[in-house]
């Protein structure tokens, strides 16, 4: 995917040091290791990296994402080798200094696999230089007879960062929860949902009301709703945004509609991210284009966003105000002036 940019304005993306805060490692799979798995069926990219694809429904786009990373992810072996690959493409070519990433239970119930030791292999393929948080996700149908026991368990594991609520919005989701969410956070668990792609306004205020959370991954459709804005700005709730993923599956019609600005603007802290690059085709630096040259996003307003995942960062409080620092100087130097980002 391209999106080009001004000159200046590339080389300014470029040099912004960025934070990916909302990537799924099965939906982040590296396309040559699918090829090296399946190289009659994957000679060539998918079809959903083009420019102008648009999946007919999510269930399409999960049906096709799972059919791809199904061939790969069947062991902690590949879980660190994909993983590695990842990270050093955030690193050396994306100036990525810090990463989010879940893992699905549901592939490991599907393989029979130690989540455990996926979660570890995940965070031993970090890079030097590179601070790796690892989510668990779980669907609204995902706590049941058979996972329970390590899913309870898996509060206790020093590997695991939280727990993310994924799939589809639609989907009943029972009482175990926010009993399940509220434990996690007891146990020093970081908690995140899914919500505001399909189900609108107010699944987001249900999830931050119900489930507690204070991380919503996309919620741009709480843009419909000003009270929902309002309750998203008031509680400190920051929207992990992913825009061409967003596009791509129908939830924002086009790019120069997309809500971002509009979310910042309502005072809501917004990180960006790219979601699921096997199927979008997108890369970080890819995001940060497209919102240069559709939504008509400035310097400052690129280094707003891309300072918000400093913000929330699971870090100390130490090296937040460092990091902080650091890129508010490297921003001032790019932009060749005194610069002041204010925080949302």
């Amino acid at each position: 995917m391209h999106f080009t940019p001004e000159p200046d304005t590339e080389r300014f993306i470029r040099n912004l040091p960025k934070t990916e805060t909302h990537l799924h490692i099965e939906g982040a799979l590296p396309f040559e290791l699918l090829q090296k798995v399946a190289p009659d069926s994957y000679a060539e990219p998918p079809a959903s990296w083009a420019v102008d694809h648009r999946f007919d429904s999510f269930a399409q786009f999960e049906q096709e994402l799972l059919a791809m990373a199904g061939q790969w992810y069947t062991s902690p072996k590949r879980y660190r080798e994909a993983a590695r690959h990842i990270f050093e493409g955030l690193v050396y070519r994306q100036n990525v200094h810090y990463v989010e990433v879940s893992f699905a239970s549901g592939m490991m119930d599907a393989h029979g696999l130690d989540a455990r030791a996926v979660a570890r292999a995940i965070r031993e393929a970090a890079p030097r230089g590179l601070h790796v948080r690892v989510f668990m996700g779980i669907h609204h149908d995902g706590y049941r007879e058979g996972n329970m026991s390590w899913i309870d368990d898996s509060l206790t594991w020093d590997e695991l960062d939280g727990l993310d609520l994924h799939g589809t919005e639609t989907a009943p989701l029972g009482p175990w929860a926010a009993e399940l969410w509220a434990r996690a956070r007891d146990a020093g668990k970081v908690t995140k949902a899914h919500a505001g792609e399909f189900c609108g306004p107010d699944f987001v205020r249900r999830m931050v009301q119900e489930l507690g959370v204070r991380r919503i991954e996309h919620g741009v459709r709480a843009v419909e709703d000003p009270e929902v804005l309002a309750l998203l700005a008031s509680e400190g709730v920051t929207l992990d945004v992913c825009p061409i993923s967003n596009v791509k599956l129908g939830v924002v019609d086009d790019w120069s509609s997309h809500p971002l600005k509009a979310l910042m603007d309502s005072g809501v802290r917004c990180t960006l991210s790219t979601d699921d690059p096997i199927s979008f085709g997108n890369t970080l630096m890819d995001e940060y284009a497209m919102l240069s040259v559709e939504c008509g996003f400035d310097h400052a307003r690129l280094a707003r966003v891309a300072r918000a995942g400093f913000e929330v960062a699971l870090i100390s409080e130490a090296d937040r105000s460092q990091w902080l620092s650091d890129f508010d100087s490297i921003v001032e130097a790019s932009l060749g002036r005194e610069t002041t980002l204010r925080k949302v």
